[in-house]
């Protein structure tokens, strides 16, 4: 079972590398100017978020199944910090979901949101992370 957590672990920092970095090929696409740029931000957005984010998630979300499943559901399901950070997976899936709408959104010329708004995006899953390892290492309730 130390295998499937090592792999959970390093699946994890995959999905956040793609996490941290996306947002900020937004800050600089929303900037950019020519048509050059906006067109190699599109396929460096798309590089990222389908060949390492999402391969980083899935695989993530099936090795945390795996190990939810493994050590008993039952035996953890009564401790507060481990529906708290299943929380905030969820809650990251869901800002996941949120960056492939915006993704898109770039894609089609359509984004109408200035680089501030994606600078201050990218700080939600450094918060995220910050919660979440607490909750797994400290395990506050």
């Amino acid at each position: 079972m130390l295998w499937v957590k090592a792999f959970h672990i390093i699946f994890m920092v995959t999905w956040f590398a793609g996490l941290f970095y996306l947002p900020r090929l937004f800050v600089y696409h929303a900037m950019a100017d020519d048509t050059l740029s906006r067109e190699r931000f599109k396929v460096m957005e798309r590089k990222l978020f389908y060949g390492i984010m999402t391969p980083g998630a899935v695989l993530t979300l099936v090795m945390g199944v795996w190990l939810l499943v493994d050590y008993a559901w039952e035996a953890y399901s009564h401790n507060g910090w481990l529906h708290a950070k299943l929380t905030l997976v969820a809650l990251l899936v869901v800002y996941h979901v949120y960056c492939g709408k915006l993704l898109l959104d770039f894609k089609h010329d359509r984004n109408r949101r200035g680089h501030v708004f994606f600078r201050w995006l990218n700080e939600l899953p450094v918060l995220i992370l910050i919660a979440a390892t607490i909750l797994v290492v400290v395990r506050p309730f």
